[in-house]
């Protein structure tokens, strides 16, 4: 089986650190910081689509601006602000010595991606990682999705995605794959059971046992 992770919220609990430098970047452009609240349903999210939200503007040099100060903090500081799922490192070595093929396909910028996943010793485990290009303004995670399976060149029915938001599943399904919504992730309850996933896992024990079973 093909087994397609996203990252923040899926695999690792990354939301203190980009509270922090999504902050930092509000206030060196001179607005005020938001609470934890309005912030939680931004994480996933293309940075692009949560400045604009973030400070009502279009304007893309003002929006590519608070992404360079954004991504600065984070690589410097957020990403120490960041920590595996419990129970993760031991999923991904039990589907490798399974044999299940493993991909990372997150909003995240594909430098930022690979620098918090080998930060975490996470590497070994995937075979590639997908994620926009740091110039790349709009992120459609069904693209990634696509990327992954020609990477492998697995076919839709034997792929699987797992991911904490409404988009990993919405992504999935445009391509024809399972998608299992991560529970103990940022996606409220409701966000998930309104994407139709084919299995909701509450735990990660429960994804591994999911997947043993099928």
């Amino acid at each position: 089986m093909h087994l397609l992770f996203d990252l923040d919220g899926t695999l690792t609990d990354s939301f203190p650190g980009i509270r922090g430098s999504i902050n930092h970047a509000l206030v060196e452009l001179g607005r005020n910081p938001v609470p934890d609240q309005r912030l939680r349903g931004f994480v996933g999210a293309p940075l692009a689509t949560i400045f604009a939200a973030l400070l009502d503007s279009e304007d893309p040099v003002l929006v590519d601006r608070a992404m360079a100060v954004y991504r600065a903090q984070f690589d410097e500081v957020g990403i120490f602000e960041n920590e595996v799922f419990a129970g993760i490192p031991e999923a991904l070595t039990a589907f490798g010595a399974a044999g299940h093929t493993l991909q990372v396909v997150t909003a995240r910028s594909i430098l930022s991606a690979r620098l918090v996943v080998r930060h975490f010793a996470l590497e070994r485990h995937f075979v590639a990682i997908h994620g926009p290009e740091p110039t790349e303004r709009a992120c459609d995670k069904a693209d990634l999705v696509l990327a992954a399976l020609q990477t492998t060149g697995a076919l839709p029915t034997d792929a699987v995605m797992v991911g904490d938001r409404a988009e990993d599943i919405r992504a999935a399904k445009a391509h024809g794959v399972r998608a299992v919504a991560a529970g103990w992730g940022y996606g409220s309850r409701a966000e998930i059971l309104a994407a139709q996933p084919d299995y909701v896992a509450a735990t990660v024990t429960d994804l591994v046992s999911w997947v043993q079973s099928g």
